[in-house]
């Protein structure tokens, strides 16, 4: 029986639903790798909220970013709407994308929207471990017909011209990026711990820089440099040029991960498991962790401690 890739003709268009949520928005890139890798014929677009664009600003494997609203996906013409998403919004555009394959998880809300239900990743896989969600979202375009293989970093390009292969490793980057804040209060790591690893990095004579939104508290932090609600598109170009990332897990972690940038990042409700640093130099602490802890992590990133 043919896979549904193999039933696609040469040069068909392809819609792929991923709303919102940066860290979601990070590791479903891999997917979109080898999906065009494995046809680098089909045109690709991607649907997502103008507030994570910039995620998927300058990747190479996308032909086009759609806003989310039915129109845009329905002018798009897609031969294959695959929902990577998985709420009520993203299925009912999928069923009404006027796509031949309607794809998502059967395991999601909606089943019935899909004529092509794809099973859960273990049963892709062949493995009855936990998978990271980078390896969930790409088991999809593997169900669909694309050779298993390894699945790849996250791609996110931070600047014009820079790849994620090569953003943030130059030699002379002094920065380190600090996140302290995070959606739910039992992801986020105490402001004191920051507020020492920062003294730290400081006298190690790596400049403290801390990022988050217009509406975080940023007064604990005030000696250090800060920079609140900037647009995703600048933190993204910020993170890039880094040395280093320390935050919790959180989208800005996803996506220095991404951009090879090192990292330790604190885990509090959320399984590392899922939702570790993908496939780039880093160090997870689980809090409740100590500062000294941290500062181990920082030593084994060859972070002077």
């Amino acid at each position: 029986m043919q896979s549904v890739l193999e039933c696609l003709p040469r040069a068909s268009r392809v819609g792929i639903i991923r709303l919102r949520s940066l860290g979601d928005c990070v590791l479903s890139t891999p997917a979109l790798e080898i999906l065009k890798r494995s046809r680098p014929d089909l045109r690709l677009a991607v649907m997502v909220e103008d507030r994570f664009r910039a995620v998927f600003e300058g990747n190479p494997d996308l032909d086009e970013i759609l806003p989310p609203a039915l129109g845009a996906l329905r002018r798009w013409r897609p031969r294959l709407c695959l929902n990577l998403h998985g709420g009520g919004r993203s299925a009912w555009m999928t069923a009404l994308s006027g796509a031949r394959y309607r794809a998502g998880f059967g395991h999601f809300r909606y089943r019935a929207v899909y004529n092509v239900r794809i099973p859960r990743a273990q049963e892709i896989l062949g493995v009855e471990r936990k998978v990271h969600t980078a390896e969930h979202l790409a088991s999809a375009v593997f169900y669909l017909g694309a050779p298993i293989c390894d699945v790849p970093r996250a791609k996110v390009v931070g600047s014009v011209g820079m790849s994620a292969d090569t953003a943030g490793m130059s030699a002379c980057a002094t920065k380190a990026i600090i996140h302290p804040f995070a959606t739910t209060a039992g992801k986020t790591w105490g402001a004191g711990g920051f507020l020492a690893v920062a003294q730290h990095l400081k006298q190690s004579g790596i400049e403290p820089v801390f990022i988050g939104g217009g509406g975080d508290d940023f007064s604990p932090f005030r000696a250090f440099r800060a920079i609140a609600g900037a647009p995703l598109s600048e933190i993204k170009s910020l993170i890039a040029g880094a040395s280093l990332f320390v935050g919790n897990d959180s989208g800005p972690a996803h996506m220095a991960a991404a951009l090879g940038v090192p990292a330790v990042v604190i885990f509090g409700a959320s399984d590392p498991a899922i939702w570790g640093p993908w496939r780039t130099v880093s160090e997870v602490v689980i809090a409740p962790g100590g500062v000294a802890q941290v500062l181990d992590a920082l030593a084994r990133l060859r972070v002077a401690a």
